[in-house]
């Protein structure tokens, strides 16, 4: 069977909102945990703290995607993404100490923002990502919806 254009229209217009909408819930999962303490290397799975990957491998699950636990593994699943063509639910990948290696994983929410946590005494929050730590230190981004 062959689709008419709109009906094929229509069909990618329908995928291309589902993804928003899955976007927006992982976005919603993540903002219920604000302010939730950074602590390097925390257990998978529990929300009383979170490390940048635990906090992004969390929220995924929640909303029905496995993801690696380590920011490094998570930088290797889906698709590549430019830059300058983020959308909300890409994921972002630096290396922050400028060793080479990616160290740091956050949820690109629309807007120029980033959904993630970094630091003690922070914890989970939403940051500027242009001209920000995880801009200069860019390596690569992934659309895993």
């Amino acid at each position: 069977m062959t689709l008419a254009p709109h009906e094929t229209q229509a069909a990618s217009v329908s995928a291309s909102s589902s993804k928003t909408s899955l976007a927006s819930k992982i976005t919603a999962t993540g903002k219920k945990y604000m302010g939730v303490p950074y602590k390097f290397g925390a257990k998978a799975g529990i929300t009383s703290a979170f490390d940048c990957s635990s906090f992004i491998q969390y929220i995924f699950k929640k909303n029905g995607i496995s993801l690696p636990r380590s920011s490094k593994s998570q930088s290797k699943v889906g698709v590549r993404v430019s830059k300058s063509n983020l959308r909300a639910g890409d994921l972002v990948f630096s290396d922050t100490n400028g060793d080479g290696i990616i160290n740091h994983v956050s949820l690109y929410i629309g807007n120029g923002k980033l959904l993630h946590t970094y630091r003690v005494g922070v914890g989970v929050t939403i940051s500027t990502f242009k001209g920000s730590t995880w801009d200069h230190r860019f390596v690569t981004a992934r659309r895993v919806l």
